[in-house]
């Protein structure tokens, strides 16, 4: 193994991860509260 494996193994891991992020961040079960969040700055408390 040289180093131009252990880069595409890496990428590959970051891309997973990256678009495990994405698919938790749009998920229903989130959007209320992501919704709660996004009117935090607008509230005048």
């Amino acid at each position: 193994m040289d180093v131009n494996d252990l880069r595409s193994i890496v990428t590959v891991i970051s891309l997973v991860i990256f678009l495990g992020i994405v698919w938790w961040a749009w998920s229903k079960r989130n959007q209320a509260r992501f919704d709660e969040a996004a009117q935090l700055p607008l509230k005048d408390e």
